[in-house]
C-alpha cells in the first residue's frame, strides 16, 4: 500500500499543469516524466514541480519503467496516437476530455486498453463538483423525483479560442465545453441522448480569422423522456469578472434545483484592473496544497491506479458523449435532429 507510483504527463500546458501540482503531491505517487513540444515551458514545469525527467518526445515518455499512468492533456483531436500508445506500453490513461472527435477514435482506444489490461479513465471533472454532486445527491435521494427538464449553461468568454488556446480554430466550443456538457446531462439523468438538435452561427470569430462557430445552442432528448437544453458559447465579453459562466437549473416531478458554478459571488474582488470573481471551487491551493474538483478528479484517477479500483468516469462515458457531440455537429451543420444509435453505441 505504500508503494510510490510513478505518473507522466503529456501536454503541459494551462490545464496540464493541474495534472502536474496534483501529481507531484500524491502522498503516493511522483511525478516521473513530463512531455511538451514547447522546450522553454517544459524546463520552467519541470523546475516548478519537481519532475524527475522531461522530454519533448512522448514515446520516450511511454518507454519509461518508472511510468505506471499517464495523463494525456493535449488538443482533443490529438488523443488517439497518443492513447493507443500509452495503452500498448502498459500504462494506465487519464485522457482529457472530450475523449476524441470521431467515434473510430474513441473505440480505437478503447480496443488498445482493453487488449493491454489498463485503467482508461476521462475527466469529467464535474461530477466532483460539489454544485453538481449536492444536485446528484438530491435526485438519488428522491428529493427530486424523476428528472424532467435540465437546463445547462456553459460558456467562455473570447479571450479563451482568441488567446487562450493556440489551437482554437481547430476545435470547436462543443468539443471543448459540450464535453462537459453532455456528460452532466447524462450523468444527473443516469440516461443515454436518444437525439439532439442543434443551432450554430458563425460570425464573431470568423471576422477575428478563427473558423470556428461562436456558438452552439442544443436540444437533447434522453431516452427516458427527460430533455434538456445546453448552451455553449466562445463569445461573452472579456470583461465578465470570470472567464466562464455556468449555470443549472435541474427540474424534478417533485423539487427543482439550481447551481451557479461562476458568478456565485462566495468571494469578490474589485481592484484597479476590475472586478473579479476569484476560482474557490475549480482549481485553487490551500496551505500549500491543490485543491478543488479539477484536482479532485485527477487524484481520484492516481488512487484507482494505485488500489487498482475502476474509475467513477470511465471509457465508456467517454464513448457515449462523443457520439452525441458528433450528432450535435451533423444536426448544427444540417439544419435538422439527429438520432444516436447503432452498432458503435456500446451499452
Amino acid at each position: 500500500m505504500n508503494e510510490t507510483h510513478g505518473f507522466g504527463v503529456i501536454g503541459t500546458g494551462v490545464w496540464g499543469e493541474t495534472h502536474l501540482m496534483t501529481y507531484s503531491t500524491h502522498p503516493r505517487g511522483k511525478l516521473a516524466c513530463i512531455c511538451d513540444l514547447d522546450e522553454d515551458l517544459l524546463r520552467e514545469r519541470a523546475e516548478q514541480y519537481g519532475a524527475e525527467s522531461y522530454t519533448t518526445n512522448y514515446r520516450e515518455l511511454l518507454a519509461r519503467d518508472d511510468v505506471d499512468a499517464v495523463s494525456i492533456v493535449t488538443p482533443d483531436f490529438l488523443h488517439r496516437e497518443i492513447a493507443v500508445a500509452a495503452a500498448e506500453a502498459g500504462k494506465h490513461i487519464l485522457l482529457e476530455k472530450p475523449m476524441a472527435t470521431t467515434v473510430a477514435d474513441c473505440e480505437a482506444m478503447i480496443a488498445a486498453a482493453e487488449q493491454a489490461g489498463v485503467t482508461l479513465m476521462l475527466d469529467f471533472h464535474n461530477r466532483w463538483n460539489p454544485a453538481m454532486w449536492e444536485a446528484r445527491q438530491a435526485i438519488e435521494n428522491g428529493e427530486l423525483g424523476e428528472p424532467q427538464m435540465m437546463s445547462l449553461r456553459l460558456n467562455d468568454a473570447i479571450y479563451v479560442p482568441t488567446e487562450m488556446l493556440s489551437w482554437g480554430g481547430q476545435s470547436t466550443v462543443v468539443w471543448f465545453l459540450g464535453s462537459h456538457s453532455v456528460d452532466l446531462v447524462r450523468w444527473m439523468f443516469d440516461d443515454e441522448v436518444r437525439r439532439v438538435y442543434s443551432v450554430s452561427r458563425s460570425r464573431v470569430l470568423r471576422e477575428r480569422g478563427i473558423d470556428t462557430p461562436d456558438f452552439f445552442l442544443t436540444t437533447l432528448e434522453m431516452e427516458s423522456g427527460g430533455v434538456a437544453h445546453v448552451e455553449n458559447c466562445w463569445i461573452m465579453s472579456d470583461e465578465m469578472p470570470t472567464v466562464f459562466d455556468f449555470k443549472m437549473e435541474l427540474i424534478g416531478s417533485q423539487g427543482t434545483v439550481f447551481a451557479d458554478c461562476s458568478s456565485h459571488r462566495m468571494v469578490q474582488k474589485f481592484v484597479p484592473d476590475g472586478a473579479e470573481y476569484p476560482d474557490v471551487a475549480v482549481r485553487t491551493e490551500i496551505q500549500g496544497m491543490p485543491n478543488g474538483f479539477g484536482v479532485q478528479s485527477i487524484r481520484h484517477f492516481a488512487d484507482c491506479v494505485i488500489e487498482g479500483r475502476e474509475p467513477l468516469a470511465t471509457a465508456h462515458d467517454g464513448l457515449c458523449v462523443t457520439e452525441a457531440l458528433v450528432a450535435i455537429h451533423e444536426s448544427a451543420e444540417s439544419g435538422q435532429p439527429v438520432e444516436i444509435g447503432g452498432d458503435s453505441h456500446l451499452r
